[in-house]
């Protein structure tokens, strides 16, 4: 016979780092742990499992191991120079406390989360009954370049934390996603100051993101403040806003990508050459560019209404093997012909969509841009689209 026997014993670590000479605030991380271990007939302990809550801001490395449970109690923060290691198999269950509760890797940090097909790493709720919107997010900030500041080294920051981000390293590291899930996540602070379910703030393109999914969100499902980082293998299942989104010179690969909207959504895909919440472009030099391809995005039907995809703000970019189904209209331009000029880029032939079949959607392409062009002009291969093959790289990792 097994017997178990639970110790609960609970401990706080609080650690201080002093800035009292440059007149910053003292540096506090919260641990507070309960070990629950498993005897087999008084011999020794055969297993340890410990109940951990999280929050703080962390000046050193800090690992999870699957076989712990962890709480995120609040918001913790990764400092410059610490990495937050997370083993295949974890589960992190935030409180059902909105926005205040966040995971944040910031400058010069890094996490290396690695799950597997069986053993993905969850964020998620620790609702009983779960809802989007429970806690904030993933939030990683880099130095690669922005175009919400005038160049060189100036940051902007963050919505959530008021955390820095930005620079000019293209090839910064924020570390290793794979295999990771983010659940119920968006809790809003107010309507400018908003959760995703992953943010990626100025990221460089030496970060690795590949397998990742966005379930149950209130806001975005992802969303690039600037930088150039590149994702694959990229799921959004249910976001309530736009389920993938991009702003302030965003100029990575987005490839094989999976959207499909639940009773409440937005668009597909929103995209801005620059960020419209904080005014026009500060830097006229360039604006978001990204590429994308092997792309399906999933609506509610045609007489649902909405728009799969809006590009404006005078973004850029190439859109090629799409599948998009069941919406009111397919690409929405926006834009005008002076500071937001989403159409020009059209007729320069660096915004455009290459190989796409679109099913039960009654608009192609709707121009609001300023510029004059035909669908033809903006839409080539109509037909040949065959989008993401999500059937075979979302099995057993992903939900519905």
């Amino acid at each position: 016979m097994k017997n178990t026997i639970k110790i609960a014993v609970a401990f706080l670590a609080i650690f201080t780092v002093s800035c009292a000479d440059d007149d910053t605030s003292d540096i506090i991380i919260n641990a507070t742990t309960t070990n629950n271990v498993t005897n087999n007939n008084g011999a020794e302990n055969q297993s340890t499992s410990e109940t951990i809550y999280l929050s703080g801001t962390y000046v050193e490395d800090l690992s999870l191991e699957a076989s712990n449970t962890y709480i995120l109690n609040g918001a913790l923060v990764m400092t410059q120079g610490t990495t937050l290691n997370i083993e295949a198999g974890t589960v992190i269950k935030a409180l059902a406390a909105g926005s205040d509760i966040y995971v944040a890797i910031a400058q010069g940090a890094t996490i290396n989360a690695v799950g597997t097909v069986s053993k993905p790493i969850v964020f998620t709720s620790d609702a009983a009954a779960p809802k989007a919107g429970d806690w904030g997010g993933l939030i990683l900030l880099g130095k690669a370049p922005i175009n919400s500041v005038t160049g060189g080294d100036l940051t902007s920051t963050s919505e959530i934390g008021a955390l820095p981000y930005g620079g000019s390293v293209v090839a910064d590291n924020s570390g290793t996603l794979k295999y990771v899930r983010v659940e119920y996540s968006g809790g809003k602070a107010d309507g400018q100051s908003e959760n995703n379910g992953f943010s990626f703030y100025g990221v460089g393109n030496a970060t690795r993101v590949s397998y990742i999914q966005m379930f149950e969100g209130l806001d975005d499902g992802i969303e690039f403040f600037g930088g150039t980082v590149n994702v694959s293998f990229l799921s959004v299942v249910n976001a309530q806003d736009d389920s993938i989104d991009w702003t302030e010179g965003y100029s990575g690969n987005i490839t094989n990508a999976y959207v499909k909207h639940g009773e409440n959504h937005d668009k597909g895909i929103e995209a801005d050459g620059f960020n419209t919440d904080i005014g026009n472009n500060s830097n006229t030099n360039y604006f978001s560019a990204p590429t994308v391809s092997n792309v399906t995005i999933v609506g509610l039907g045609s007489s649902d209404g909405g728009e799969a995809v809006r590009l404006r703000a005078g973004t850029q970019g190439v859109f090629s093997n799409f599948k998009i189904i069941g919406f009111k209209e397919g690409f929405d331009l926006d834009g005008d012909d002076t500071t937001s000029p989403t159409g020009k880029g059209v007729v320069d032939g660096v915004l455009k969509v290459e190989d796409i079949t679109f099913t039960d959607v009654t608009l192609k392409m709707k121009n609001d841009t300023g510029f004059t062009f035909t669908e033809a002009d903006f839409i080539s291969g109509d037909g040949n689209g065959t989008g993401t093959d999500y059937a075979t790289w979302g099995a057993g990792w992903t939900v519905e």
